[in-house]
């Protein structure tokens, strides 16, 4: 005669049966789950955006990208500049600089979802340009493909003169802080980073003398949206003038994970 099946009971969690440590078998833990990962990876949630007020973004590379400050790599930024040009009714790139490791981006946004779809189409635009980059250098037999940009970017709130006059002078002149301005290639005489957008910016201090306008050959100004926000349009004009030999100092900011 065959054995009836044992039913099967569920039982709540209060009266799972304990271990050895007195913890419950099962269910909800604390600490439990995926760990973020890189330097940047907190999960905050972005606070809504006030389309008057520019964003300061920033987006890391994987290491295995290399130095991003080469001329190859600032043409597949280029590209994707150009991508993000048919948003400016919502969202528009207006600065930016590359540097060895990082990229800074200074923004305008009208909501928080415009901003979100902006940098989305921004970054797979620059991963794909970066990759095929990647693949030609190395000579590879088959397209490099996936992550270029490690962490999800963060951003800063820019609200007041002030700080967008000092967020203008730490994006066009990071090299500087950087001391990448000591490197051969620059533009008229190491005044201005050539892998910034320095050449689209009017309010510069010192004037560029007219016969020294010449580009190198290999080299093509950047494409960015001119700003319509005031601040980054006429109040930044309020502060004190931004000069092209500025060092610009550490930023503590309060960051927001994208």
């Amino acid at each position: 005669m065959a054995r009836a099946r044992k039913r099967h009971v569920q039982t709540s969690f209060a009266y799972k049966k304990l271990d050895k440590n007195r913890q419950h078998r099962g269910g909800a833990r604390k600490n439990a789950g995926r760990k973020p990962t890189g330097d940047f990876a907190s999960h905050a949630t972005r606070p809504a955006i006030d389309k008057r007020r520019p964003q300061h973004a920033t987006l890391r590379a994987v290491a295995e990208v290399g130095w991003l400050r080469r001329l190859d790599i600032y043409a597949a930024v280029r590209h994707a500049l150009r991508t993000v040009l048919a948003r400016s009714n919502e969202f528009r790139i207006v600065h930016f600089s590359i540097q060895n490791t990082h990229i800074h981006l200074l923004v305008e946004a009208n909501d928080k979802r415009a901003l979100a779809n902006g940098m989305r189409a921004f970054q797979i635009s620059a991963a794909k340009a970066i990759n095929t980059v990647y693949s030609r250098r190395r000579r590879l037999a088959q397209r490099r493909t996936g992550r270029v940009f490690a962490d999800r970017y963060y951003t800063e709130d820019i609200s007041s003169v002030r700080q967008v006059r000092n967020t203008l002078s730490y994006v066009l002149n990071n090299w500087r802080r950087h001391r990448d301005d000591a490197g051969a290639y620059s533009l008229f005489e190491g005044r201005l980073d050539p892998y910034a957008s320095g050449l689209a910016f009017v309010g510069w201090r010192e004037p560029i003398p007219e016969n020294e306008r010449s580009l190198p050959r290999d080299y093509e100004p950047p494409e960015v949206s001119p700003p319509r926000t005031w601040l980054l349009n006429t109040g930044w004009t309020r502060a004190k003038s931004i000069s092209m030999f500025e060092t610009p100092g550490p930023r503590k900011i309060r960051r927001v994970d994208a």
